[in-house]
């Protein structure tokens, strides 16, 4: 069909029929084209029913209304918190640009002027990917510039769990009763994220176990106490709902606190190889070394087959050589 063959403002976009005209917004059209649902809509549309104060076509625009956007509001409340980063930076250095004048080059440019923080400059170019694609949904824009734009590689040691000396070390200087030594205790003994362990509440603590909900997977999990954790909860003073809380028991330990706290031991013990996220590695670890399968460890983790190989990949690589040369010797 033809240009000529829609009704004045009707324009095809790559993703269906828009409604543009000069000074108003520009919408989608809902219904299909000529039928009875179709007329009615575009007729609502010319009355003024829709009509609004169109949006000066700006990235700071394009962030306010990506933020109002299904797609933001059904994101993981920690992806949200990643992405909002990111569109500040991006607000910040294009915006009161016009985002459909935005090219393939300007995003490769923006990626390579950060490439000296990779990890930095790829997560910027996927949330630039993705306003673009609010502005297609939008119908300032039939393309997205940042689709197909290759992400920088990221060279970087593999994570690996805290050794059993490190372990030791970070005990002695933390004793039961401190807050580090119980928030190592919460995550070597449940396996779970930093985050989720922050918000653990004492409520969640029913027949000797923590009752945890991933925010990054929405998985619901009972993880039994283990002993070295249940001495932890026993020292601990109960002055909030939040098991680990801020100093004036108000309100959860914040990630920024919590971080700068284990970093203070990890450099007192010599453990800066080795972060908060690494204990995630140690529990899983843990289990694989008391002989459990990868669907043992994922009840606990709530991690996927995938992850489980992933975080326990150093471990079973020595299990499989000692059970290798075992067999070795007997021939």
């Amino acid at each position: 069909m033809t240009k000529r063959e829609f009704p004045r403002h009707i324009y095809r976009q790559r993703n269906g029929l828009y409604f543009q005209r000069r000074g108003w917004p520009s919408r989608k059209i809902e219904n299909e084209f000529d039928t009875p649902d179709f007329w009615a809509e575009y007729a609502a549309i010319l009355k003024g029913e829709q009509k609004a104060k169109v949006l000066r076509r700006s990235f700071s625009a394009l962030i306010r209304s990506y933020q109002k956007s299904p797609r933001y509001k059904n994101l993981k409340p920690r992806t949200a918190l990643d992405y909002d980063k990111y569109t500040a930076f991006i607000g910040e250095r294009f915006g009161p640009l016009n985002p459909t004048h935005l090219q393939r080059k300007d995003v490769i440019r923006l990626r390579d002027q950060n490439a000296g923080k990779p990890y930095f400059a790829n997560y910027a170019v996927k949330v630039i990917r993705i306003l673009m694609e609010h502005c297609i949904d939008l119908g300032w824009r039939a393309d997205n510039p940042a689709q197909g734009v290759s992400l920088l590689k990221v060279q970087s040691d593999p994570r690996l769990p805290w050794p059993r000396a490190l372990i030791k070390a970070f005990r002695k200087t933390a004793p039961f009763g401190t807050r580090e030594r119980l928030l190592m205790e919460l995550c070597l003994g449940t396996g779970q994220r930093i985050g989720d362990v922050l918000e653990m509440r004492w409520t969640d603590i029913e027949d000797g176990g923590i009752s945890v909900k991933q925010s990054k997977t929405g998985k619901h999990l009972w993880v039994p106490i283990v002993p070295a954790l249940q001495k932890a909860l026993d020292s601990a003073p109960r002055r909030g709902i939040y098991i680990l809380t801020n100093h004036r028991a108000t309100n959860r330990w914040s990630y920024r606190g919590a971080s700068q706290a284990i970093r203070n031991i990890r450099e007192k013990i010599g453990a800066q190889g080795y972060d908060i996220h690494s204990w995630r590695y140690n529990a899983a670890c843990e289990l694989l070394e008391a002989g459990c399968s990868d669907d043992l460890i994922a009840a606990v983790t709530g991690q996927s087959p995938q992850m489980v190989m992933h975080y326990t990949q150093q471990i079973r690589q020595r299990v499989r050589a000692i059970e290798a040369q075992r067999r070795r010797k007997k021939t």
